[in-house]
This record gives C-alpha cells, sequence and structure tokens, in this order.
C-alpha cells in the first residue's frame, strides 16, 4: 500500500484526510513511534477481548506528515482484514470508531 493524503478502510464509508494542524509531538502523545526510515507508525489492537492475537489497526506517516497509509491486519501483520464483515464487527468497529475521533479531536486527521 502506498502513501497518500486521503486514505479510508476496506468496508468503511468514511474517508480520512492528514490534518494541516498535525505536529510531531501530538504524534508521539497519541502513541505514535518513530521508525528506523523516519516515519511514523502507530498499532493498536482493536480486539478488547485478545489483545495479543486480535486484529489490529496499523497507521504510518511519511515523515514529511504529509502523507500516510491505514490498514487493519492479522496479529501477525501479514494480511488485512476486513472489520466490517467480520464475525466481531460491533466490538472492532466501536473501538476504530473511537480511536478515529481522537484522532479527529486532537487534529491528526480530517474526516471527509
Amino acid at each position: 500500500m502506498a502513501f497518500e493524503t486521503v486514505n479510508q478502510l476496506q468496508g468503511d464509508s468514511k474517508t480520512y484526510a492528514v490534518s494541516p494542524e498535525i505536529k510531531k509531538f501530538t504524534l508521539s502523545d497519541m502513541g505514535f513511534v518513530k521508525t528506523n526510515a523516519g516515519n511514523f507508525q502507530f498499532e493498536r489492537t482493536l480486539d478488547p477481548e485478545d489483545p495479543y492475537n486480535g486484529i489490529k489497526l496499523k497507521i504510518v506517516f511519511k515523515s514529511d506528515l504529509k502523507t500516510f497509509k491505514m490498514s487493519t491486519i492479522t496479529a501477525n501483520g501479514l494480511n488485512k482484514v476486513n472489520i466490517f464483515t467480520n464475525k466481531n464487527a460491533d466490538a472492532l468497529v466501536e473501538q476504530f470508531n473511537f480511536l478515529m475521533d481522537n484522532f479527529v479531536e486532537r487534529k491528526v486527521f480530517v474526516r471527509k
């Protein structure tokens, strides 16, 4: 998946764009970790029942904070997952929306 200015999860009707007010320290406060390549990566489980083997939300910002990529992946990170058609869709989507609402509130993303 390539870095883009606007992104959405497979199956989601909402799209997200990088906020023009985004700051590096906000990313650090929100749990993003700087990678060896200088990018900022966020990885959190969406499954409240199984935090170690559950589906994860992964967001990576390019080091210039102008583009990002976003996906939901399996616990081992090898396969993408559509949380909207999953058997635990209600809990996964609720957790995803909670995280994204926080990102929008902290001016990391703009919902489109």
